[in-house]
């Protein structure tokens, strides 16, 4: 049996303080998930101010992206080509989520949602950039 590396709690804490940092730093009120790589959420912060919808969405997004392994900017795109792919019962396709990868595996995710899906997405990033 193969042994697979996992989030741990202090990984969660340490993207979500990044996060947190990052939504600050530019004003944006924001709803930041980290999920694990079945989609299942280890963290949720709903930022002073983010509309109650973004918590939903920001899950949603991070399930999206930790099931298929990839930025749900890429499945946004794919929708544009071939709208049958928004059917896909594996979250919410639209940018602003990242996978978290290490050592080769998906480990997990973070989705963020409030403010324009790019900007969502760099808050995510500014997440998975603060494990290195």
């Amino acid at each position: 049996m193969r042994t697979k590396p996992c989030l741990t709690s202090a990984d969660v804490k340490i993207m979500m303080a990044a996060c947190l940092a990052e939504a600050e730093k530019n004003n944006w009120k924001v709803t930041i998930a980290i999920s694990d790589d079945s989609g299942a959420l280890m963290s949720l912060e709903r930022m002073d101010g983010a509309r109650p919808i973004t918590a939903v969405a920001a899950a949603e997004k991070a399930r999206a992206s930790a099931l298929t392994k990839q930025p749900t900017k890429v499945w946004e795109d794919r929708i544009k080509e071939r709208p049958a792919y928004a059917d896909f019962p594996i979250g919410l396709m639209m940018q602003g989520a990242v996978p978290i990868v290490h050592e080769g595996e998906c480990v997990g995710a973070i989705g963020v949602s409030g403010v324009q899906s790019s900007q969502d997405e760099q808050v995510a990033l500014a997440g998975l950039a603060a494990l290195g």
